[in-house]
């Protein structure tokens, strides 16, 4: 007599996301839509039939061996599948084939290539690099990409990276901003603000109030705007100008 076919046999594996528990000293397995698993742990997604491709518990999805209810008893002490499948759905670690794997870490490769570019330039021309070079400059200088992370959170530590263990000369994009602020305020502030500055453009104070343009690493905007925000409740400007291009515009410098 012929087998019968599971419906999961069904599946096209390279479509399906498989979640993995081992317990009771089993394997079982539950076959979830691409995407879905988070969705449905951050609670964004609460309906399983959108998250399962079959309402089953299996010890092997890709050869459609369905658990039995005796070791799903006997591991998890119950038998109805929609309370096991969310068991495992919480518990379970989410499977991703190798080439699923590769796909996703060169995607982030990518991203991270693509937020460098955006963030920095050649030191000598002030422009950026194509993230193609940057690419390069990754594999030159052997960053390893976190998958666990995401791309934003790896840029800084990527940067630094090129920096001292790669030939690519690269430098942050620096941003030219301008502060004004009453006097009264300056008297007390314009230390910390010109501690932030790379370069300063033009620094005046008039009768009422003070004015600086400069350069600055990105990083330092939030320093300066929280700074304003808290000292000068209100009466402090910033202002961006531009991501300095000052190959194009050069600057007099004040000092």
């Amino acid at each position: 007599m012929p087998q019968l076919r599971q419906p999961s046999n069904q599946i096209k594996l390279t479509n399906i996301s498989i979640v993995r528990l081992k317990k009771g000293g089993k394997r079982f397995e539950i076959a979830c839509y691409k995407n879905k698993v988070q969705e449905y742990r951050n609670g964004v997604e609460t309906n399983l039939d959108d998250v399962l491709q079959v309402n089953n518990v299996f010890v092997n999805v890709s050869k459609g061996e369905v658990a039995k209810s005796g070791d799903l008893q006997k591991a998890f002490g119950k038998v109805d599948v929609s309370e096991v499948v969310q068991e495992i759905l919480k518990k379970g670690e989410l499977q991703v084939g190798e080439k699923e794997r590769d796909h996703d870490l060169e995607t982030l490769r990518k991203e991270i290539a693509t937020l460098v570019a955006e963030k920095c330039v050649d030191p000598a021309t002030q422009r950026p690099y194509p993230v193609g070079m940057i690419e390069k400059a990754m594999a030159e200088a052997g960053y390893s990409i976190k998958q666990n992370k995401n791309a934003k959170s790896q840029v800084s530590e990527c940067i630094k990276l090129l920096q001292s263990d790669s030939n690519l000369p690269i430098q942050r994009a620096r941003m030219r901003i301008k502060v004004a602020m009453p006097t009264t305020d300056a008297d007390k502030l314009r230390q910390k603000i010109l501690e932030a500055a790379e370069k300063v453009e033009h620094d005046e104070t008039g009768q009422l109030d003070w004015e600086v343009t400069m350069l600055i690493d990105p990083g330092q905007f939030r320093v300066i705007n929280e700074l304003l925000q808290k000292e000068c409740k209100g009466r402090g400007r910033l202002e961006t100008l531009s991501f300095a291009a000052t190959a194009n515009t050069p600057a007099t410098s004040s000092d």
